[in-house]
């Protein structure tokens, strides 16, 4: 791979001419610019990052945090996956690349990590990194803010954060939950369950209380026997539909805070004898691929998935831009409706 003093010989100017041609064009004459990208195309020459980096206090990075857990599939989850490729579309468009910074066991040995955001506060600025998306795992979110208040640009998704270039995405989590809830009443179910994310959760309470919601514009008695907690992950749909099935009155649907806890609650009730939708009818949320493949296909409540990384890079990429904060973005959920509901 060619090199930039090579650039330059080729060229007839300085080293350091060709540098700015990359990171300063504005200050080199246009017949010379054009000459030294000509010669760079024709070998194949890419700027290092780093150094532009260095030179400039600027980076086209911009580093993803996220709190993985081993005991998880981390980035392997659907839904973190479509919101990724929305996030990475999106930025390339703007010139800029995705730096994945997840915590492990291995991070937290260097010092970054969501219980001591300073680490990767100060990697953020070591590196000139432009800013900062944080995506949620059920940490503690006094760690979010931390981030938000740094002076960085960063972007949360699905946590409430407010800073000086700071601001959030989420989804109308409640409204999509009271939605599910009221389709399963319209069927004529009065008993509902709920499997629940995590508590520590926001997308996780917001959608407990939209439940709640549901239930109330039917008309119907919230029974916290029937509110079942889950992480978002399948086992936990498997052990707490075996626990809802295992009370003396057990519910006749259940509305699943996540596609995956859903699939987990179908193969229990399965195990169990149950037919679904015949004995049990089942909603979810996410709206992710094995939703539409599963038997019977998973009614549920989509998101925008895609859409959480597009409008992700547009408010980090304003703020990069604008220097302030951007108002927070709450896209739309929608009921998908399929067999497992009975509609």
């Amino acid at each position: 791979m060619a090199t930039g003093r090579e650039i330059a010989q080729l060229c007839g100017v300085s080293v350091a001419t060709v540098s700015r041609v990359f990171n300063q064009p504005e200050t080199v004459n246009e017949e010379t610019r054009a000459r030294v990208l000509r010669v760079a195309k024709e070998l194949g020459y890419q700027p290092n990052e780093s150094a532009r980096a260095l030179s400039t206090k600027q980076s086209t990075m911009i580093g993803l945090v996220w709190d993985t857990d081993h005991r998880r599939p981390g980035w392997r989850h659907p839904y973190l996956q479509d919101l990724l490729i929305g996030l990475k579309s999106a930025l390339s468009a703007h010139g800029y690349h995705l730096l994945m910074l997840a915590t492990s066991g291995d991070a937290r040995e260097v010092g970054a990590s969501l219980a001591d955001p300073v680490g990767y506060v100060n990697m953020t600025r070591r590196h000139h990194l432009g800013g900062l998306v944080l995506i949620d795992s059920g940490s503690d979110a006094a760690a979010f803010e931390a981030f938000a208040q740094s002076g960085v640009p960063c972007v949360a998704v699905d946590v409430a954060v407010d800073g000086p270039k700071a601001t959030y995405v989420t989804s109308d989590n409640a409204g999509g939950a009271r939605m599910a809830t009221g389709h399963l009443a319209g069927l004529g179910h009065t008993r509902i369950a709920t499997i629940t994310g995590p508590r520590t959760n926001q997308p996780a309470t917001a959608r407990v209380a939209g439940y709640r919601l549901g239930l109330r514009d039917a008309g119907l008695p919230v029974r916290e026997d029937y509110v079942v907690a889950g992480d978002f992950y399948r086992a936990s749909g498997t052990a707490a539909m075996q626990r809802l099935l295992a009370l003396d009155e057990p519910p006749t649907a259940v509305f699943a805070a996540s596609d995956e806890m859903a699939v987990g609650a179908l193969l229990a009730a399965r195990a169990a004898g149950l037919r679904v939708p015949r004995d049990l009818a089942l909603v979810g949320f996410d709206d992710i691929e094995v939703a539409a493949v599963v038997e019977p296909a998973l009614t549920t409540v989509a998101q925008d998935k895609p859409g959480f990384g597009v409008a992700a890079a547009k408010a980090i990429m304003a703020m990069i831009t604008g220097g302030g904060r951007e108002e927070p973005t709450v896209l739309p959920t929608r009921l998908v409706v399929r067999e497992s509901c009975g509609s």
